[in-house]
């Protein structure tokens, strides 16, 4: 069936949104947290079909931000760095935001999966690519969802001991 790409991009917003939804709710249920997963991968085959590369990108950071929450490393991990394939495959299309929650992403699920050193060296990179964010709003955006949730310990030091 041909749905046609606006009607896709449409889908692909809705399931983002719903997605949000569910990542904010404080008290999921388990059929709650599959039915995100769930919308998740749904709403990257609608950007899949009606969106472009950024928008892929962008769906593969939110299915990595989905298995990090629930504490699956291995699919957090291999969809945060899918994310960042694309980031650094199509750069035209992203804007500033993109790398560092790209950074961001990799930073948290290389947490997750236990590689502290890594990890604190994607999450300084990601700081400082956040402080570069050209759009006040978008570089506030970015702050608060740096500075919220897991970051599994990880201090932000690198080994140099900047952060």
């Amino acid at each position: 069936m041909d749905m046609g790409p606006d009607l896709h991009r449409e889908l692909g917003a809705a399931l983002n949104g719903e997605v949000w939804s569910l990542l904010e709710k404080p008290d999921r249920t388990q059929a709650e947290d599959m039915r995100m997963i769930h919308a998740a991968h749904a709403s990257q085959y609608h950007w899949l079909v009606g969106g472009d590369e950024a928008n892929e990108q962008r769906g593969e950071w939110l299915i990595a931000r989905v298995y990090l929450v629930l504490g699956h490393p291995e699919a957090a991990l291999r969809h945060a760095r899918r994310c960042m394939e694309l980031t650094e495959r199509h750069p035209g299309k992203m804007q500033d935001f993109d790398l560092a929650f790209a950074y961001e992403g990799l930073a948290r699920t290389s947490a997750l999966a236990g590689d502290s050193e890594e990890a604190a060296r994607l999450k300084a990179k990601a700081r400082e690519l956040g402080s570069r964010i050209a759009d006040p709003e978008d570089r506030q955006i970015f702050e608060q969802d740096f500075a919220s949730g897991q970051w599994f310990g990880v201090d932000g030091q690198t080994s140099s001991g900047t952060t």
